[in-house]
């Protein structure tokens, strides 16, 4: 029913969608096959597509992993790496459930996971398998966190957030939903040891919270920043969608690598430049970019 106004608005080179909360590969097939029927022609104009279809490798896991790759250079930045460090991460989903397997694999041991309704706390962190027990749960039978069964001495708590979870930590990854962090989460994350911040949510540290991380000396990872993985691997789709290639996961992972490696260098090089913090360099170099093009082809 959304498609037969859509596609007036929608084009491989006017404005691409992708999905975001409740809007999965499912519902990006079922919008690009009514797109296909309605235009009758195949192009990259959405992007989370399924293989089969002209989807990417990687793009599910793309927000993710982009989000640990750029925490990964904030880290490198003071030589310092993943190994060892005790992440808490909100969330169930794509974001959360994806960041949580990459950090496993650069060595970190993840305690929470969490939902609308409660989050596990893991003591001894998430295995692999319990990681794809959760995406199992939240993909396939759809259904709440307080279902999820722990193999080891995990514990869910309901109708809290992970951030007050009874345990020292070094990251904090929110990659639930807007505004989840609070000025009150954010003194419980300097109460657990929390070093950085980075949101593989949309915004969702409120202005009072991130006032907290400055004011701490938390350094924060800004989602127009930190989580540009995901928006990075669409465009790598629709690359490959006008080239009509199909890219290995290698291939995928190591420009999501670099994208995200550069978009820090970017951030951080216009923080040392104004003398500031990574957020507002993050700031200031997405606007510089857009200016200097703006300026460039005469629009001020």
């Amino acid at each position: 029913a959304f498609m037969p106004e859509l596609p007036r608005h929608i084009g491989q080179f006017t404005d691409v969608p992708a999905g975001d909360i409740n809007v999965g590969g499912r519902e990006v097939g079922f919008m690009f096959g009514q797109y296909k029927k309605l235009k009758n022609e195949f192009v990259g104009v959405l992007t989370g597509k399924g293989l089969t279809f002209g989807g990417s490798l990687i793009r599910p896991e793309a927000t993710g992993y982009g989000l640990v790759y750029f925490v990964d250079e904030m880290l490198r930045e003071k030589e310092d790496s993943f190994k060892g460090k005790r992440v808490a991460i909100s969330g169930a989903g794509n974001v959360a459930t994806y960041a949580a397997e990459k950090c496993l694999q650069l060595g970190a041991t993840v305690i929470t996971l969490s939902d609308s309704t409660g989050y596990v706390y893991e003591p001894e962190g998430f295995t692999k398998e319990a990681i794809e027990a959760v995406m199992h749960l939240k993909t396939v039978t759809r259904g709440p966190l307080s279902d999820y069964k722990s193999a080891g001495k995990g514990t869910y708590v309901k109708g809290e957030r992970p951030w007050g979870v009874d345990a020292k930590y070094d990251i904090a990854l929110p990659c639930a939903t807007q505004n989840e962090v609070n000025e009150e989460d954010a003194q419980k994350l300097v109460a657990a040891g929390v070093k950085i911040v980075a949101e593989g949510a949309n915004m969702p540290s409120d202005p009072e919270a991130i006032q907290v991380y400055h004011a701490k000396g938390i350094e924060f990872g800004p989602a127009k920043a930190a989580n540009a993985g995901g928006v990075a691997v669409s465009g790598l789709e629709m690359c490959q969608n006008s080239a009509r290639l199909a890219w290995t996961s290698e291939e995928v992972d190591d420009k999501l690598k670099t994208i995200m490696a550069d978009i820090f260098k970017a951030s951080k090089g216009a923080a040392k430049e104004f003398n500031t913090h990574l957020q507002a360099g993050a700031n200031i170099a997405g606007f510089l970019k857009v200016a200097e093009a703006m300026q460039a082809q005469g629009v001020v």
